[in-house]
């Protein structure tokens, strides 16, 4: 069984900071981190491997540097790394970078067949959840998204059975192999990575793939020239001005309390209260 995992290696979001001038994101001195919602994705699929047999590829879009979180994947446990860098993806938005890891996904199954491709449900540095689906859509998979938990693997008959969280409740599914699943927090615990898998990932050679040798033919289709997504504006929300009101909890029951609570917010929002009673 082989198994992919798309990674990104995202800016550490909680030292960002944004230029108070050009309202752009500041880079520069941000430690940069894997993605945390995709280490549950890594984990999940390493578990896999470890009941079912086979192998886990971690295959990352990025800068030179990208090869740090490749790096690390290994140290948890990933068999292969694969990093896909050239000048030419710079400025990629999720249509073009679910083009390009389609295309380098294409060119890994040629040598040994994809199973399960995994990443996270989204990035925390664009929070859009569209490459895991973009990718399914180009490779023509079946996606389950936004899942929870596998509860079973069928190698002999290439049947997959996952929960998935939607809106008002878990949907549970059944899907052919191959496909894509896109993995959500808290789906497991991961895993330390060994010492040897440490020392494995340090010595370990990291496959670099420019355009051409990631099967990228269309080059109109990557970075900005295949981007037609445009962000106008970023910007830190505003702090605000009113200070927290506190409600007086001794002696009153869950319902006054309630009541209470209510009452502070339909004064400061009238229309919610005629909308909720209508």
């Amino acid at each position: 069984m082989h198994i992919v995992v798309c990674i990104k290696q995202v800016p550490d979001s909680a030292q960002i900071r944004v230029h108070p001038v050009t309202n752009t994101i500041m880079r520069q001195g941000v430690p940069t981190i894997i993605n945390p919602y995709d280490l549950f994705a890594l984990e999940e699929a390493m578990r896999l491997r470890d009941e079912f047999g086979g192998r886990v590829t971690v295959l990352c879009m990025g800068p030179p540097m990208a090869e740090d979180a490749l790096r690390r994947a290994l140290g948890l446990g990933a068999d292969q790394a694969v990093l896909i860098t050239d000048r030419r993806f710079a400025g990629s938005d999720t249509l073009a970078t679910s083009f390009a890891l389609a295309t380098a996904l294409e060119t890994l199954g040629k040598e040994h067949p994809i199973d399960i491709v995994f990443t996270g449900k989204q990035t925390i540095d664009g929070d859009t959840a569209q490459v895991g689906p973009g990718i399914a859509c180009r490779l023509e998979l079946n996606q389950l998204t936004y899942v929870a938990a596998i509860d079973s693997l069928d190698k002999a008959k290439g049947e997959i059975v996952a929960r998935r969280r939607a809106e008002g409740g878990v949907q549970v599914l059944k899907s052919k192999l191959p496909c894509l699943i896109t993995m959500l927090e808290g789906a497991n615990t991961l895993r330390r990575g060994s010492v040897q898998d440490m020392l494995r990932a340090a010595r370990a050679k990291v496959t670099v793939w420019s355009a051409e040798d990631a099967g990228v033919g269309d080059l109109l289709k990557c970075g900005l020239r295949g981007s037609p997504t445009v962000v106008k504006k970023v910007f830190a929300p505003q702090p605000r001005e009113e200070p927290a009101e506190m409600v007086a909890v001794e002696g009153k029951t869950p319902a006054q309390i309630g009541d209470a609570i209510l009452d502070l917010v339909f004064a400061r929002q009238p229309k919610l209260e005629a909308e909720l009673t209508a």
